[in-house]
């Protein structure tokens, strides 16, 4: 019993993290991106994703989906990426998540296997997260709706969904929090906000 006992405590710590994450959002409306003046949360995301693609790989023989995910293809170079305003960004991102949240939802329909949906679980909470969050950054009047085509691919393969989210967090979530951050944020002591080194 004691081996077990940090994983409780572990899982409140998110959930607080998570609250006064969404809290922020909800109360500073007017001012969203001073959320991301401070780069510990999306590498506590990057850390996470990184976690959740290893376990899942972990888990003993996860079937081939019958019906195939569709997921986004989250690629991007860096000289395209810095084309792009915020807003349009914003968009991109938010339609690769919708696709990744429909994969997640149609892959845990799919799977018996209590490690894989465990695992699924937990992804489609993170992804969703940032849904909602990039749903209250905007640079342009009225709401985003779901009506983009993003490139996509299908896939067969759990794994591939979890690789497909830890490529979205690590590198266009990442860079799009550094550029908010950069436009927006003022450095205090010690802070350093040097900019990601690559795409992965």
């Amino acid at each position: 019993m004691q081996g077990r006992s940090p994983q409780p405590s572990m899982e409140l710590n998110r959930l607080l993290l998570l609250t006064s994450f969404l809290l922020h959002v909800k109360e500073d409306r007017a001012s969203p991106t001073r959320l991301v003046c401070d780069n510990r949360l999306i590498q506590k995301y990057i850390v996470e994703a990184k976690d959740m693609e290893k376990k899942v790989g972990q888990c003993q023989a996860l079937p081939a989906l019958r019906c195939p995910a569709v997921l986004p293809l989250v690629d991007f170079t860096f000289q395209q990426w810095k084309s792009k305003s915020n807003e349009t960004k914003r968009r991109e991102i938010l339609c690769d998540l919708a696709l990744l949240l429909g994969a997640a939802a149609g892959a845990q329909g799919q799977v018996s296997d209590e490690c894989g949906a465990r695992q699924l679980s937990q992804l489609y909470r993170h992804a969703n997260s940032f849904f909602l969050l990039l749903q209250t950054f905007s640079w342009e009047a009225g709401h985003w709706e779901p009506s983009c085509s993003p490139h996509s691919m299908e896939q067969t393969h759990i794994s591939s969904i979890f690789l497909t989210y830890r490529q979205l967090v690590q590198g266009k979530l990442r860079f799009f929090f550094y550029d908010l951050a950069k436009a927006s944020c003022k450095q205090g002591a010690g802070d350093s906000r040097d900019p990601p080194c690559e795409a992965q």
